[in-house]
């Protein structure tokens, strides 16, 4: 397949560690341009650092995506260095897996904070660009939460649903800027998702759960390598994946 990666301009939030940061070194693997956004600063400088020492072309811009100024300012700071935005990834999320019973509204209010808000403000910073330039790619990261409900799972799954049917909607609307939407949702993966999971009891079983089920975090870079390198003219628009040995 033709590589229809190189040279684009790919702008990352949460990239920091996880997804994120996979995703930056991969695309630029591959040739392309990645922009970083995330609240550590100092990790998404050095993973920038260590992609421009091997050729690759990378810049790293603190962003908070509970922030919409901050979310716009990562797009600009892409804008400005690099002239334009081929693709957005919507990556920064929590997994604050807990039952409604233990009332945990914090946790709540900061999923929607992340999880919903911070694609809606990614979306709103890159969407003006893009349909000036009449191109584009919008992929948000969803979860096997966002098709199936478990216990405990209520806010999580809701806020995963929720990037599912924005992602729809907005696949309809842009129609007209030869823009292209896709949600990846993947299942038990080795991230340090489970580490934004507060409930004691809970999170050990989630991490337990990961430490046997989990497949490696290169299998969501190379999902997001396939919708990417697709021509224009090939709108994927979602890509379910989960460990082979995974039931849920």
């Amino acid at each position: 397949m033709e590589n229809n990666i190189k040279e684009k301009v790919v702008v990352i939030t949460g990239a920091s560690s996880g997804f994120g940061k996979i995703s930056a070194e991969h695309l630029s693997n591959l040739g392309a341009t990645v922009v970083l956004g995330a609240r550590s600063t100092d990790k998404i400088e050095k993973i920038s650092e260590e992609i421009n020492s091997k050729g690759g072309k990378s810049l790293a811009v603190t962003t908070d995506v509970t922030k919409v100024e901050q979310v716009k300012n990562l797009v600009d700071s892409a804008i400005n260095k690099f002239g334009k935005i081929d693709v957005l990834l919507n990556n920064a999320g929590l997994m604050p897996l807990s039952p409604l019973e233990y009332l945990k509204v914090e946790d709540w209010n900061r999923c929607i904070d992340v999880n919903i808000k911070g694609v809606l403000y990614g979306i709103a910073a890159a969407l003006p660009y893009m349909k000036e330039q009449k191109f584009g790619q919008i992929i948000s990261v969803s979860s096997v939460a966002g098709h199936t409900i478990r216990p405990g799972g209520a806010i999580y799954s809701a806020s995963k649903y929720a990037v599912r049917v924005i992602s729809e909607a907005l696949r309809q609307e842009v129609k007209p800027y030869n823009i292209r939407t896709a949600v990846i949702s993947p299942g038990a993966v080795e991230t340090n998702l489970p580490n934004s999971v507060t409930a004691t009891d809970i999170s050990k079983n989630i991490h337990e759960y990961y430490s046997k089920h989990a497949i490696s975090v290169d299998s969501f870079a190379r999902c997001l390598e396939f919708i990417i390198n697709q021509p224009e003219d090939m709108d994927v628009n979602e890509i379910l994946f989960r460990p082979t040995i995974q039931q849920l």
